[in-house]
């Protein structure tokens, strides 16, 4: 047995030994976040958890992950001070950053002056990838981490087409977004695949970040009676979502509601979300790849609530630049992103890699068969549960009594 005098021993030899393993400088990796949104506030906690489990391994070539956190209260300007007391004061060698399109878009150029690698774990707008095709060697320091919006589209659609026109026989739909950077995109893709999966667009609302009351946009969607609300809401996603519960709007919500990814949103809507559905990469209960299920229970046993959709990615993003300084053999920004551009690696989200800088969006994440292919998933008695694809879902559509379906299913 062992002495009181040997476990002391032997505690403070394994003291000297982490110590000496972290002697070299740390790798530090900024997180600028919306702490106090639903959809963001999973970025932060997402990044650590990675960043521990990096370092319990002896972290990345004996130096140890730090992860350096800023509440940007969903403000581009504070994003900006936050990212440049990052690089100039903090000295951090990496920034994650926002899910906000409008916060990524102001730090992008300031990463390419900054030569610090960026990467967003859930902003949207195909504008950032765009801006790099037009300008390489100067924001090549920016990657997108999520899905661009005209991808988004073509996932709803294709979700779409498999959940409710061929099942529903549903014909007709009506586009509700959200005014911002990353709907512009998303919403001329749903103009373009909508009609080619036999869905004819009979209106296009674009509403103000800033409403409150949705009751004159729901009379005006009653009044022309389509099967389906095709949405595209991540800032004001509370509002409708109880509203078209409090009214009965008898037409289903169908699409991108970023705040439904989070497992709050139940509490926050007070259930008024039972019904919605909603695009995500990853959700509960999915084992999109052997690394998706040991995350988000790591993630709820740590934390007590599942992440939202961009606390998945942000916690691959951890672990790619991770690899991405280890292949590069360090530090240096211009070597960091060439190591990121030859990423392949499969996350909590699929298989990733990122399209090329020949590409109209160098640096944005490949789709499609063998890489990122989306889900689509329901609120149902509390849960988040996922209905397709057909391989990986999860159970079947549970249809709120209030709305009211043209066709039964075949």
């Amino acid at each position: 047995m062992f002495s009181l005098k040997s476990l002391l021993l032997a505690s403070c030899a394994t003291a000297l030994v982490s110590s000496a393993a972290w002697a070299a400088d740390p790798i530090k990796i900024g997180v600028i976040a919306e702490a106090q949104a639903v959809a963001g506030s999973s970025i932060a906690p997402a990044a650590q958890l990675a960043a521990e489990e990096i370092n319990a391994k002896g972290g990345v070539d004996g130096r140890k992950i730090e992860i350096v956190v800023y509440d940007n209260h969903s403000s581009s300007a504070e994003s900006v001070r936050a990212f440049q007391r990052a690089v100039s004061e903090d000295k951090v060698n990496a920034v994650i950053a926002s899910y906000i399109s409008e916060v990524v878009l102001a730090l992008e150029p300031w990463a390419g002056r900054l030569k610090t690698l960026m990467i967003t774990p859930g902003a949207a707008s195909d504008v950032i990838t765009q801006n790099i095709a037009k300008n390489y060697d100067q924001l090549k320091y920016t990657f997108h981490g999520y899905l661009t919006s005209t991808s988004l589209a073509g996932l709803v659609c294709d979700a779409a087409k498999d959940l409710l026109v061929e099942p529903y026989k549903m014909k007709t739909a009506v586009i509700m977004s959200e005014d911002a950077a990353w709907t512009t995109p998303l919403d001329a893709g749903y103009e373009k695949c909508l009609p080619e999966i036999g869905l004819k667009v009979v209106d296009h609302i674009r509403m103000s970040p800033d409403t409150t009351d949705f009751t004159p946009i729901f009379n005006k969607i009653e009044g022309l009676k389509p099967d389906v609300m095709i949405t595209g809401i991540s800032h004001v996603g509370t509002q409708p979502t109880v509203q078209w519960k409090s009214q009965q709007v008898p037409i289903p919500m169908f699409g991108i509601s970023s705040q439904a990814t989070n497992s709050t949103f139940w509490k926050d809507t007070n259930g008024a979300v039972e019904g919605v559905f909603y695009n995500a990469v990853s959700g509960p209960g999915v084992a999109v790849t052997p690394k998706t299920l040991p995350f988000v229970e790591a993630y709820q046993k740590k934390f007590g609530n599942f992440p939202s959709y961009a606390g998945y990615t942000s916690y691959d993003d951890v672990y790619m630049i991770a690899d991405a300084i280890h292949r590069a053999g360090g530090t240096d920004p211009d070597k960091m992103v060439e190591a990121m551009e030859a990423t392949d690696y499969v996350g909590t989200i699929g298989r990733i890699a990122f399209k090329p800088k020949d590409d109209p969006n160098p640096h944005a994440l490949r789709t499609g068969k063998g890489y990122i292919t989306g889900l689509m998933l329901q609120w149902q008695s509390g849960k988040q549960v996922n209905v397709w694809p057909k391989e990986l879902s999860a159970g079947t559509i549970a249809w709120p009594s209030f709305i009211k379906l043209k066709a039964a299913s075949n």
